[in-house]
């Protein structure tokens, strides 16, 4: 009986020592296993690449820290010629932010007769649809009514309109281009050289209107309707410049509202526009503020003279008024008519609302 306990004694060390090696045997085996399992969780970490972000050279601040080289206005054509101004078809080359290239913008130059210098006018339209769009239509006739008070007037086509390059198939990109386009033609205007790409101009009697004597380069004002009104904003508040500026029925809601509103009148109801919107926000984590109007209105320093009509249908009375009294707020000196009858292209009060521009600009811009 004694040796059948100590064989039982025995076994029963082997069978400790056994059990205490493969213990140790299955706590590596889970201790790598947990590794690998880490390593392995950890692996799409590493190797996952963030999508690239298009989208950050248009933020208000980066603009404000872009250098546009100031280039000459290159006149493509003669459109029109009065006794009191002449018409041109001109272009200019506008950087793609994204790469080294540059497409060419076409727009309409007017210019007074006379030996100047006359003050500028940039001039921004609203929407039109492309089909119907020729180089002036938005802004022709406010320029005509400019050029024969004494002021040049510039209008751009903006890319994709009139004989301008393509639009950028993206919808976001193409809406942040087209400040781009403004502040490339802006540098331009402090710098201003025209170069003549027509051979026959036989038919004014001045030449004179290619040279430099003729644009008062530091005196320049904006003139925007609509959408066009965004725009002006946009650089105004990019620029923090004192541009002396004129509003007609701006859309002025900060983006995505100021888009997202009219989302119903797009052919697809707007299913695209929130798509990208989505991507923008959620898979690039933009802000939407950094590309927006009124995130920083305490930077604009021009003085603004607004006009809006109580009948408009497109852009909202209301919007013009919280646009005043935002800027007021921001201690910006605006001034807001209100023309309870009039409509989105303040009608019937254009020669009032005319008149009181070329009044503005006449105070601004010819002291």
């Amino acid at each position: 009986m004694a040796h059948l306990s100590f064989q039982r004694v025995g076994l029963s060390i082997v069978t400790g020592l056994v059990a205490f090696a493969a213990g140790f045997i299955i706590r590596d085996l889970i201790i790598k296993s947990e590794v690998n399992v880490q390593l392995l969780s950890a692996l799409p970490s590493i190797t996952e690449k963030k999508p690239i972000n298009p989208y950050l050279p248009f933020r208000f601040d980066n603009l404000a820290k872009q250098t546009f080289t100031p280039q000459p206005l290159v006149v493509l054509e003669l459109l029109e010629t009065t006794p009191q101004y002449n018409s041109f078809l001109v272009a200019w080359d506008v950087p793609n932010l994204d790469n080294q290239e540059s497409e060419r913008v076409t727009g309409q130059l007017n210019i007074p007769t006379g030996s100047g210098p006359f003050p500028i006018i940039v001039m921004l339209r609203g929407y039109v649809e492309k089909e119907e769009y020729t180089t002036g239509i938005g802004t022709k006739n406010a320029a005509t009514a400019l050029a024969k008070s004494g002021y040049i007037t510039i209008a751009p086509d903006f890319l994709g309109y009139g004989g301008s390059g393509p639009e950028s198939d993206d919808v976001l990109t193409a809406r942040f281009s087209k400040p781009v386009t403004v502040l490339q033609l802006l540098a331009n205007l402090q710098a201003p050289k025209l170069r003549k790409e027509i051979m026959d101009l036989s038919s004014t009697e001045n030449l004179d209107f290619l040279t430099t004597r003729v644009f008062a380069s530091d005196r320049i004002g904006i003139w925007g309707h609509s959408n066009g009104g965004q725009i002006a904003l946009s650089l105004l508040e990019i620029t923090g410049k004192s541009y002396p500026t004129t509003l007609w029925a701006p859309v002025s809601r900060p983006f995505p509202y100021s888009v997202l509103y009219f989302n119903d009148d797009l052919e697809d109801g707007g299913k695209y526009f929130r798509k990208s919107l989505a991507y923008f926000e959620n898979d690039l984590e933009n802000n939407v503020e950094d590309y927006s109007i009124l995130t920083h209105p305490e930077n604009i320093t021009a003085h603004i003279q607004l006009h809006q009509g109580g009948a408009d249908e497109a852009v909202p009375l209301r919007w013009s008024q919280l646009l005043a009294e935002t800027l007021e707020e921001a201690k910006v000196k605006i001034t807001l008519f209100e023309y309870p009858q009039a409509d989105h292209n303040l009608q019937p009060n254009w020669d009032q609302v005319v008149q009181r521009d070329i009044q503005f600009f006449g105070r601004e811009l010819k002291k």
